[in-house]
């Protein structure tokens, strides 16, 4: 399967699981409506209807996609990782039980690992 071109930065974060820096990223204060989708290969991952104001910097859901995201136990042992499940780029991790919407689900995703749809087109 063809993926898109990525970017060094793009390849450091989907690719070999980095992360970027809170308040950086395109996506962490966006407010349109549509769908987010996976840098690397466009699957429709996050609807815009989930996106909440975390207050950590990233772009934070509290659903995904139905079978779109795959959780894997991190290479540290105490977070889950989040991953494309079309094409295993890195999204970021989730956590559960924090209460920060009713779901108590945060999904807190880099936005260079992101694109997006707009509802307006």
């Amino acid at each position: 399967m063809a993926y898109n071109k990525l970017t060094e930065e793009e390849t450091r974060v989907i690719v070999n699981k980095g992360t970027e820096r809170s308040f950086t990223g395109k996506f962490w204060d966006h407010k349109e409506d549509g769908m987010y989708t996976c840098r690397q290969c466009n699957a429709n991952l996050f609807p815009s209807d989930a996106k909440f104001d975390s207050g950590t910097g990233w772009p934070s859901f509290d659903d995904a996609v139905e079978g779109a995201v795959k959780e894997v136990p991190d290479a540290d042992g105490r977070r889950v990782e989040i991953v494309c499940a079309n094409c295993g780029g890195h999204l970021g991790h989730v956590f559960k039980g924090e209460g920060m919407t009713k779901k108590s689900t945060r999904h807190c995703v880099n936005s260079v690992s992101l694109d997006f749809v707009s509802l307006s087109k």
